[in-house]
Formats: C-alpha cells, structure tokens, sequence
C-alpha cells in the first residue's frame, strides 16, 4: 500500500506557472541609451558629429544683422525724437509760424513704433543666440525672467508677438489721430474697431496672467 501524498506538495503542484510570465515584469520600457563618449567612437563619427555641431553657429548669420538692424532703428527713432524736440523748441522759442500741433503726436508715435521694432529684432536675435549657441549667464544670474532667457523656439515666438501685437496698437493709434470724420458711421467702426482691439488685449492677458 502506497503512502498518502501529502497535502503541500499537492498545492505547491497544482500552482499556475503562468502566474510567472515574463511579459509581466516587462511593464515599464527600457531607457535610452547613453551617448557614446569620444573614446567609444570612431574618427570619423566623432569629426563628422563635431562638425554638424559646430554648425549651431550659423545662426550667427541672423544674429548679428539682427542687433545691427535695431541698433539703427533705435538710432532712427532717436533722431526722429530729437527732431521733434527742436521742433517744439523751435516753435515756442523763436518761430511760431508753423504749427506743430497737427504733427507732433504722429511724429512721436512713429517714433515709438520703430522702437517697438527695434524690441522685436533684439529679443530675436539674443534668443536665437541663447537657444542655439550659449546661454547668457549675466542675464540668468541677475534677472531669471528678463525677456532675453528663453527656454524654448515657441517661448521665444510669444515673446515677439507680444511686442508685435504692441506695434500693432501703436500703428492703429496713430491712423486713428490722423482719421478726420465726415459721418457719424465712421465713429461707430471706430468705436467697434476700439473694442475689438480692447477685447484681443483682454484675451492675450488672460494667456499670461500667471507670470
């Protein structure tokens, strides 16, 4: 007569090996590999991976004209601010026969809209030059939210519109006050063009309100 089988050895049988499975130890996915370092590659991999990241530096092509143009245009606005002045001058002090009156605020908008371009051009170029070349560590150090650290091509494109979308206000601004009236219809498209850009601005302050 053969002895029992005893009662563990029968459950410790009867366990799934299912239960086991490689698939579900395999939940999470394996990480990127690690950059090779210089001693890993080959001569000509390392020459030609040093090569197109040197090229970075071609952004330099739009760097410079950039901080080129807006030192001339805050030249041109300067000049046109000073104009003005000895225009005033002019006309208070020693001539009063010509108003200025009728061109005194165009003029000084004007001036004020080619600053706004010079703006654009500036934060253009130093944020390419930041996202592409080398961070500006004076700025990150003293002023971690200046307009010139940008972290991404799209943080840097919301920054120009902004200054862009100003422009924009400026340049209406300035049609408006040379616009002379003939109809009270032209008053109401003005007053609805006003809203219109009132509401455009409420609409932009609400997607930076957090900052």
């Amino acid at each position: 007569m053969s002895d029992p089988v005893p009662p563990s050895s029968l459950s410790s049988s009867s366990s799934s090996p299912s239960s086991s499975s490689p698939h579900s130890s395999q939940t999470h996915s394996a990480p990127p590999p690690a950059p090779k370092t210089p001693h890993e590659q080959s001569p000509w991999e390392r020459r030609i991976e040093t090569a197109l990241w040197n090229s970075r530096f071609l952004v330099m092509l739009a760097v410079v004209p950039s901080l080129l143009g807006s030192l001339m245009l805050f030249i041109v606005g300067t000049l046109d601010i000073l104009t003005v002045v000895g225009d005033v001058l002019r006309y208070y002090l020693i001539d009063s026969s010509q108003d200025i009156h009728d061109t005194l605020v165009p003029d000084i908008i004007i001036a004020v809209d080619v600053y706004l371009i010079a703006i654009v051009l500036l934060i253009f170029g130093l944020g390419i030059y930041r996202l592409f070349v080398s961070r500006i560590d004076q700025a990150e150090v003293s002023y971690p939210k200046h307009p010139f650290n940008v972290g991404s091509l799209d943080q840097l494109k919301d920054k120009i519109a902004r200054v862009v979308i100003l422009a924009v206000i400026i340049e209406f601004f300035r049609a408006v006050v040379d616009i002379r009236f003939t109809t009270p219809l032209e008053a109401i498209y003005l007053a609805l063009s006003v809203l219109a850009l009132a509401a455009a601005l409420y609409l932009m302050s609400l997607g930076h309100k957090d900052e």
